[in-house]
């Protein structure tokens, strides 16, 4: 392959927030992808192609839903580049699409992977109903006074920064008075737009603190193989092949903060020229352009982007 060989690639997988009714339906003609769906089907006992392919919408962003879908579109536009033979040097996921790239670095297999991801979606979804929150994005403002700003609200109450996404963005997580009251001041500091994201609760902040915990048990129960491939934890935004670092890292991100930002300069530091998003949407390549303008970024998520990209690297 012409460009693989003297290009160091990442492969980049979504995760929630990133879903969308349509997503994969243009990719059941390749071979085997039926038979993916069909295998999460039995081990979740749902229609997830249907929700995945037609919604209803509202459906398709429950968390117990939202997160079990953008993970198996995400498993199968990975499916089809290896079966390409175009292999990463190195994965990462952000937050739920960590899950994902640990499939791809051979530390989780599929079923395994799955498996996890449900819980944590069903764990996550519970604790949002225990103890409710919300998240916001905040564009446009330095993360170090955003985090200033968070820091002077903890007193008060549950508050978080839940993802360091780019320069210049940020998410906020906790409970709905406190982010509303950061929100204010956020605006009032100068901050180019303060949105509310359309997500199911509180995620990366201490209001998960029971769902971590609980899932902790899950995390446990599997054996995590060493990566093949070196992957970069949303929690420590380090390299690791070490199975059991990787897993402790898992262990700590339904509360921690996801250093994404963090983890694409040390991506960047270690040569990767070509990133790689691999699922559904295109919300990391916008991180990624924010945060390294030159490099080169390609999508997979149907039929047009995997053609392009496969054009693109040979």
């Amino acid at each position: 392959m012409g460009e693989n060989s003297i290009r160091k690639i990442a492969f980049i997988f979504p995760g929630q927030g990133s879903q969308y009714v349509g997503m994969g339906r243009a990719l059941v003609a390749f071979p085997k992808v039926a038979q993916f769906f069909k295998e999460a089907e039995k081990i979740l006992g749902r229609d997830l192609s249907l929700l995945c392919f037609h919604g209803p919408r509202q459906k398709l962003v429950e968390t117990v839903n939202t997160q079990p879908a953008v993970f198996i579109i995400n498993f199968i536009c990975w499916f089809l580049l290896n079966k390409e033979g175009i292999k990463p040097d190195i994965v990462a996921g952000h937050s739920l699409g960590e899950y994902s790239a640990l499939v791809a670095a051979g530390v989780l297999d599929f079923s395994e992977a799955l498996k996890l991801v449900a819980k944590r979606a069903e764990l996550m979804e519970e604790a949002s109903r225990e103890f409710p929150g919300k998240m916001l994005a905040v564009l446009g403002m330095d993360s170090t006074f955003a985090a200033d700003i968070v820091g002077s609200l903890r007193s008060n109450g549950i508050i978080n920064i839940a993802n360091y996404n780019c320069p210049g963005q940020v998410v906020i997580s906790g409970e709905k008075q406190m982010v509303e009251r950061a929100a204010k001041l956020f605006k009032e500091a100068g901050a180019k737009r303060v949105v509310e994201l359309e997500v199911g609760g509180g995620f990366h902040s201490p209001l998960m603190k029971k769902a971590e915990r609980r899932f902790a048990n899950h995390l446990d129960a599997i054996s995590f193989k060493d990566a093949k491939i070196p992957v970069v934890s949303n929690y420590t935004a380090r390299l690791s092949t070490e199975g059991e670092e990787l897993k402790d890292a898992l262990r700590k991100q339904i509360t921690g903060s996801v250093l994404w930002k963090q983890s694409i300069l040390q991506m960047l530091k270690v040569g990767i020229d070509v990133f790689i998003e691999v699922g559904p949407g295109k919300v990391l390549s916008g991180l990624v352009k924010r945060t390294a303008p030159s490099v080169k970024i390609l999508n997979v998520e149907d039929a047009e982007s995997f053609r392009q990209t496969i054009q693109a690297l040979f």
